[in-house]
């Protein structure tokens, strides 16, 4: 009996280590969609370039500063994305947004490969991070239990920022209705350029988070690209409850589906999509707008 529990107890810890980690990088994105009804199809390609500038920086200035520098990192390059390519491209329809971003994949993937080549990096977890930790009766691996927190930490800054100040009540009326708050006053172009370049500093965080678990490839923003859109799905556009609710839906779903269901593990988390499809488009949480 203990041992069922610890099992259970583990598999639990894994299903939100893998939740809160689709979670930072999912957040972004789904405020994009839902405030700049902008599809940035690159937001993977970005994850994956957070990766690198963190695993570069990590073996000359340490973990700490890396994780730092590669949210900070991918953020300037969202700024000169915004200005060079994505203002240009907000009111074009979503077909043309699609195809550019689609493209854009496919550039920085090359940028990745002239600059790091196509071998994978590794990065080192710090020290303090590198043991077993305790926990309802299992020891968990102290670096995923960070993803937990840090992924927690996140949504409560998050959820702080946009219930209770003048920012947030900006960012929640101009995803309601962005015309009606143009007309209030509010500047929502700033708005827009200020949540694209959060959401790509989100992007960067979690690549960044996810460099020492996984092998630093330029494929790895394709790689998570599909579970981030089935979150988004899921959860519904534009919601901060939504994110967080299809992040954690899923990552359950992938987790016990692999141990109760592994010969149907993989088709699970789209059978589910489907039917939140058929049952409620929008999502389970959208945004009012």
């Amino acid at each position: 009996m203990t041992q069922d529990l610890s099992f259970w107890t583990l598999q639990t810890l894994n299903a939100l280590q893998l939740s809160m980690l689709l979670f930072l990088l999912s957040i972004g994105l789904t405020v994009i969609f839902g405030l700049m009804h902008f599809v940035n199809l690159a937001h993977g390609a970005l994850y994956a370039l957070g990766a690198y500038i963190a695993a570069s920086i990590a073996g000359v200035a340490g973990f700490w500063v890396a994780i730092i520098a590669a949210p900070v990192g991918v953020a300037l390059v969202g700024v000169v994305l915004y200005g060079g390519l994505i203002q240009r491209m907000r009111k074009s329809g979503p077909m043309a947004q699609v195809l550019v971003t689609f493209g854009l994949i496919f550039a920085l993937l090359d940028l990745t490969r002239i600059f790091w080549g196509d071998l994978a990096l590794a990065m080192s977890m710090p020290q303090v991070l590198s043991g077993q930790v305790d926990l309802l009766g299992v020891s968990y691996p102290a670096y995923r239990l960070f993803i937990i927190l840090l992924g927690g930490a996140i949504f409560v800054a998050l959820a702080l920022v946009l219930s209770r100040t003048q920012i947030g009540a900006m960012i929640r009326a101009g995803v309601d209705n962005d015309a009606m708050a143009a007309c209030l006053g509010i500047n929502v172009e700033r708005l827009f350029f200020v949540v694209f370049c959060v959401g790509c500093a989100l992007a960067g965080l979690a690549g960044a988070v996810a460099a020492p678990l996984l092998s630093v490839t330029p494929g790895m923003g394709l790689q998570i690209l599909i579970p981030t859109l089935i979150v988004i799905v899921i959860g519904g556009l534009g919601s901060l409850k939504g994110a967080v609710a299809g992040s954690l839906i899923y990552g359950f779903v992938q987790t016990f589906g692999a141990v109760l269901a592994p010969q149907l593990a993989s088709v699970l988390i789209y059978a589910l999509l489907a039917a939140v499809l058929v049952i409620k488009p929008v999502g389970l949480f959208p945004a009012k707008g």
